[in-house]
């Protein structure tokens, strides 16, 4: 599911600054220290979100949390130049970095700006699609997340899994129209009178392989939720409580 692991990225210098340093594995945070030496050293660790493949080795780095909080923490997410607390912070700047908040994958997921490079964390992957959990800020949160990176105009992308995403837009498009076609597919089952949940998902789903059905589950949940807030889903839906 994270593909090939978590990237961990070590940006500018004197001081360096890490953001998302991944898992609790000694030999990469080895690595990341090593980096951040060769760069006039580490002034501070930001995170995308608090999952624990981008927060766990925070604590072992010694360094500050400048923006984020680790997985598992009750506290509110910390920021250096504002006393907001909550899971959806507005726009910012931390040290160099501008922060765009995009909700969605995560209720406290954030996107780092550097000049025209964005680190988007899980938003966008550079290889297939990512998952909009239940609580994670609702599929219409995602959706807005993709169209405010959309219209900061950015040169490249560097997610938090796969490879760096050299056109923004095309992918960033392709994104909001998989999200779209699964809806209109879904639609159509709910048109065509379908109310149960196996069907829902055999009908808008109907190009996952097995294995990845019950991802394709959780994706369809959240699916479900935009459509009752938007007041478009039949009351009589099969919603497998």
């Amino acid at each position: 599911m994270t593909l090939a692991g978590t990237n961990t990225y070590v940006v500018g210098a004197e001081p360096a600054y890490v953001i998302d340093p991944g898992p609790a594995d000694e030999r990469h945070l080895t690595a990341v220290r090593e980096a951040a030496a060769a760069h006039g050293g580490l002034g501070g660790v930001l995170l995308t979100h608090s999952h624990a493949d981008h927060s766990e080795a925070v604590p072992l780095l010694g360094a500050p949390l400048l923006w984020g909080r680790v997985s598992g923490e009750d506290e509110s997410a910390r920021t250096l130049d504002q006393g907001v607390a909550g899971p959806a912070p507005p726009p910012g700047r931390i040290g160099p970095f501008g922060v765009i908040p995009t909700p969605g994958h995560a209720p406290d997921h954030v996107a780092f700006a550097w000049d025209d490079a964005c680190f988007c964390g899980d938003l966008v992957l550079g290889e297939g699609s990512t998952i909009v959990p239940p609580g994670g800020g609702g599929l219409g949160a995602y959706l807005s997340s993709l169209e405010r990176l959309r219209e900061r105009g950015f040169s490249l992308l560097c997610p938090g899994h796969g490879a760096w995403i050299t056109d923004p837009d095309a992918k960033l498009a392709e994104y909001r129209e998989h999200r779209l076609e699964r809806e209109r597919k879904l639609l159509a089952a709910l048109g065509r009178g379908e109310r149960s949940r196996e069907r829902l998902l055999d009908a808008a789903w109907d190009d996952v392989p097995a294995a990845l059905r019950p991802a394709a589950g959780l994706a369809m949940d959240a699916h479900l939720d935009k459509l009752a807030t938007e007041g478009r889903l039949p009351e009589d839906v099969d919603l497998g409580d």
